[in-house]
C-alpha cells in the first residue's frame, strides 16, 4: 500500500490498467449499481476479484441514489477499502453532469474523512451508463483537480482507464 506524506497537494496520476488490480493503492472506487451487487464492467470485475464478502458487506448499505459513495472492506482485493459511487445513467438521471461530479467528490472526501491516502477510479458512468467519454473525462479531471486542494490525507489519485483509447481521451483532457 501506498504510504503518502501528505506535504503538499495530491498529485494525479492517469493510467491504462485493470481497477481491480491496483495493489499499490489503498482505495479502488467501484462504478456500482444502485443496488451494490455484482454486475458487469467495473462492478463485476471488482466483485469477482473480491470475492462473496464484498457482496454481503454491501447489502446493508443499499440502495444507494446517483452522485453517492459508501465504503466497505477490500476483502480478496489488495485494496484495504472499496469507495462505491453510482454514476448517472446518461440522458435519465438529471442533472447528469452534477450527479457525476458529485461521485469524484463524494469519493474523495470519504476517503479523506477516513484517513486514506491514495485512491483509484475508473471512469465512472462512460461505459454501460453511456455517458461521452470527453465529457465524463472532462467532468472527473475537473472536479478531481477543484477538489484536491481541501485533501488532508489522500496524496495520490489515480484514474485507472481500460483500452488506450479511454487512456489518451482522459490524457488529452487533462492536458
Amino acid at each position: 500500500m501506498t504510504n503518502i506524506k501528505k506535504s503538499q497537494e495530491p498529485r494525479l496520476e492517469i493510467k491504462k490498467g485493470d481497477i481491480a488490480s491496483q495493489p499499490d493503492i489503498n482505495a479502488i472506487v467501484n462504478a456500482a449499481n444502485a443496488r451494490l451487487m455484482t454486475g458487469g464492467g467495473v462492478a463485476g470485475a471488482i466483485h469477482r476479484a473480491a470475492g462473496p464478502g464484498l457482496e454481503k458487506e454491501c447489502r446493508p448499505l443499499a440502495p444507494i441514489s446517483p452522485g453517492e459513495a459508501v465504503i466497505t472492506t477490500g476483502h480478496n482485493l489488495p485494496n484495504k477499502y472499496v469507495i462505491h459511487c453510482l454514476g448517472p445513467v446518461y440522458g435519465s438521471d438529471k442533472p447528469a453532469d452534477k450527479l457525476l461530479e458529485n461521485c469524484y467528490r463524494n469519493a474523495l472526501e470519504l476517503a479523506d474523512r477516513k484517513g486514506i491516502e491514495s485512491v483509484a477510479f475508473p471512469a465512472i458512468s462512460a461505459g454501460a451508463f453511456g455517458y461521452p467519454l470527453r465529457e465524463a473525462a472532462q467532468i472527473a479531471i475537473n472536479t478531481i483537480r477543484k477538489t484536491m486542494p481541501s485533501l488532508e490525507n489522500v496524496g495520490l489519485i489515480r484514474m485507472v482507464l481500460f483500452s488506450d483509447s479511454d487512456l489518451e481521451v482522459f490524457k488529452e483532457v487533462a492536458g
